[in-house]
């Protein structure tokens, strides 16, 4: 709920200020070059002269002009004065601090920034422009703020701000990205906009800076030369605004020196200070806000502000671009619900999760099944539902996508009088530590309802992958014994890669598992924890199965085969010397740890077969322990030959095996790392890394005993080190 909130509240505040945020970013980004322009002048800085004092300054001034009545110091540093010249001329230009010459005419703003200022400040409307320029610039500060919420919550807190963001898309990943590089100077745009427009209508009061100068203490004083007034001797050019000469011999005239912290009247001539008043806080805040939100006298800041500016107009298309991808995965239903015996429930973030559902819909149809598609806060009555299919993304720290949150509920308040079956299909990513938790709190929801009955375990799909969801589809179809077709390609992720020819030349078998030594036809580039994809012939389904290597460059898989498993069939028939294709698909996130001091492999079946290539990729003899689990003792024959290799080899440290129909007494993975749970908290205390890699009803089983072994013994939850990257997982 909070998230809508936060979400809508972005959108609405965007749409509603859109044309006028529009105009002050361009105007903005056009305003922002000015002041570098201004800064890369040939003139003298008084930077560069850090010693100069005013007096200096001032003498040779009277001696080169016939009057001086002002000299400035603008933002640049550059020294302007206004003199009367010999023939009696008002001028006014640069001129250089040591020698008091002439350097310049003074810089005046291009035909195009003087438009652009008139239009950024008022919209050429006066006191009504600058009253919506104000209130844009109000709500521009809004949107920034509702976007920096919805960062927090897309990136898992806000300790996790600046953690590495997870790329679903482009525009996603761009917008994330840049709104938190932007955030800041955002924030301080849109303030000192918001301040400058209130300071404008008199809202925050401009305070003048009154003096009450004491004549008759300076004028009791002896005349001084001009280069030996204290405060002129002693008052660095750098630190001067301005300098206002006196316009009469009258002593009563006066200096009126303007410094950065406070203003100072001295006597012509005795040069004693007659006043001196610092200026109150809302001057300096005018003064900072001025030059924050113009940039002037800083080319960095002004490349900043050129840059947040043109930002804006990216975050505008961007996101107006990501909320019509959200609108085009409406849902769109031929048939009522009613009438429809296969429903499907969406809860989605992004609207990735929707095109998932929206297809599978299409497919369905195709092959002339009625079903019926709806978002998960939507669940309802459906009297003639057989088959209940949900697609879900999870968000944040496991909680439900803003379209689910009302499910729950629903579910448990649901009196459903028939029978039905249910599947459920998690999208997430494996980045993230809440890895598909949703989906899993959907299921277990579900298998609480009176007459429903699981069809299929959870299934999970990481990053969107197209192979891992046609695999879903077609365990799905075996279930059901429908066929319902997937495209070749996906239309909604890049499409699949060219295939590759992999030669078998070694097959080792035990019962229903195998495992497949192949050796690629032409070069292929693939790590140990990659994926590869095997498409059976005449069939378009991909399966995809984790990469082991041996130390020759050849592939290692392991296969269970299932009995209406279309490709574990085929592959269960293949001989030495056949001809396999598939390709391979990357796994950043499954590689071994070559930096880590101590990695725990744990997996069960045939997901052992990617730790055997790591420990061969594993050279420099890393700390490595691996807990395997599998039904019988005969079972381990198909893998032993590796492990003892690399026991041997000291590139396994250890090795612990659990079997869970091995005599009388049942043991598994998790079982052995209860027993081992003080050295288990102690690798993930000492930024050792668990990688877990088999079935899903192990990682669960596995992953409940390490959460709470971590907050026994090392008083934080699991989801501390998966943040961390020490927790990594691959299972199906």
């Amino acid at each position: 709920m909070i998230l809508s909130i936060w979400r809508y509240s972005h959108l609405a505040l965007a749409l509603s200020s859109f044309v006028f945020v529009l105009v002050l970013s361009v105007t903005g980004f056009i305003l922002a070059l000015d002041p570098i322009s201004s800064k890369l002048q040939p003139l003298p800085d008084v930077s560069d002269f850090p010693d100069r004092t005013l007096g200096q300054t001032i003498r040779v001034l009277q001696a080169e002009y016939k009057e001086v009545l002002n000299l400035s110091v603008d933002a640049n540093g550059f020294v302007s004065v206004s003199v009367i010249t010999g023939q009696g001329d008002v001028r006014d230009f640069y001129v250089h601090p040591l020698s008091g010459e002439k350097t310049g005419e003074m810089i005046e703003p291009s035909g195009l920034t003087k438009f652009a200022t008139n239009l950024h400040r008022s919209l050429f409307l006066k006191s009504p422009g600058r009253f919506f320029v104000g209130l844009s610039s109000f709500l521009l500060f809004l949107i920034a703020v509702s976007g920096l919420m919805l960062i927090i919550k897309r990136q898992q807190g806000i300790n996790n701000f600046f953690r590495k963001i997870i790329k679903e898309n482009f525009l996603q990943h761009a917008h994330v990205y840049l709104g938190r590089l932007g955030l800041l100077p955002l924030v301080i745009i849109t303030l000192t906009g918001v301040y400058l427009s209130l300071l404008r209508f008199s809202v925050i009061p401009s305070p003048l800076v009154t003096h009450q100068p004491d004549f008759a203490s300076g004028s009791s004083l002896p005349q001084m030369a001009l280069d030996s007034f204290p405060v002129f001797k002693h008052t660095l050019l750098s630190e001067v605004r301005s300098v206002d000469f006196p316009f009469s011999d009258d002593p009563s005239d006066y200096y009126q020196l303007r410094l950065r912290q406070k203003e100072v009247l001295i006597h012509q001539y005795s040069g004693a200070v007659l006043s001196e008043v610092s200026y109150p806080l809302v001057v300096l805040l005018t003064r900072w806000s001025t030059l924050l939100h113009t940039g002037r006298g800083s080319i960095v800041w002004s490349v900043i502000l050129a840059l947040s500016s043109a930002s804006i107009l990216f975050f505008m298309y961007s996101g107006f671009k990501m909320t019509l991808k959200r609108r085009a995965s409406r849902i769109r239903n031929s048939y009522r619900k009613n009438e429809c015996r296969y429903i499907l429930l969406v809860g989605s973030e992004t609207g990735t999760t929707m095109h998932f559902a929206l297809l599978f819909h299409q497919q369905l149809k195709k092959i002339g099944i009625k079903s019926f598609i709806a978002q998960l806060n939507d669940f309802s009555h459906y009297p003639k539902m057989e088959q209940l299919i949900l697609f879900t993304a999870t968000y944040g720290q496991g909680e439900a996508p803003a379209n689910a949150r009302k499910f729950s509920r629903l579910i448990q308040n649901a009196n459903v009088e028939h029978a039905f079956r249910f599947s459920v299909i998690g999208f997430g990513s494996l980045a993230y530590p809440d890895f598909c938790r949703y989906a899993f709190e959907v299921d277990g929801l579900l298998g609480k309802v009176k007459n429903a009955q699981r069809l299929l375990e959870p299934h999970t799909v990481n990053n969107r992958s197209w192979e891992s969801f046609k695999q879903w589809v077609a365990l799905w179809n075996e279930h059901t014994g429908l066929n319902v077709p997937m495209p070749k390609e996906s239309t909604i992720t890049p499409g699949r890669q060219p295939k590759h020819a992999f030669e078998l030349v070694d097959k080792t078998v035990y019962g229903d598992t195998f495992l497949l030594t192949l050796k690629p036809v032409k070069s292929v580039r693939c790590t140990p924890g990659d994926l590869l994809a095997i498409h059976p012939p005449g069939d378009p389904h991909g399966r995809l199965y984790s990469l082991g290597m041996t130390k020759d460059k050849q592939l290692l898989i392991s296969v269970k085969r299932h009995e209406k498993g279309i490709c574990s069939n085929y592959l269960s028939l293949q001989e030495t010397g056949s001809l396999i294709e598939g390709y391979p698909v990357k796994n950043k996130h499954f590689y071994f740890p070559a930096k880590s001091k101590r990695v725990i492999m744990i997996s069960s079946g045939t997901g052992i077969a990617p730790f055997l290539g790591m420990l061969n990729q594993n050279t420099s003899k890393t700390e490595t322990h691996l807990y395997w689990g599998g039904k019988k003792k005969a079972s381990f024959r198909l893998y032993q030959k590796w492990v003892e290799t690399n026991l041997g080899s000291a590139r396994l440290s250890s090795f612990q095996p659990a079997y869970s129909r091995e005599g009388n007494r049942k043991s598994y993975v998790q079982d052995l790392l209860q027993k081992d749970a003080a050295w288990v908290a102690k690798t993930l205390r000492n930024k050792g890394v668990i990688m877990i890699c088999g079935s899903i009803a192990m990682q669960k089983g596995v992953t409940d005993v390490l959460h709470n072994m971590c907050m026994e013994i090392n008083k934080k939850p699991l989801s501390f080190y998966q943040k961390k990257g020490q927790i990594k997982m691959d299972c199906y």
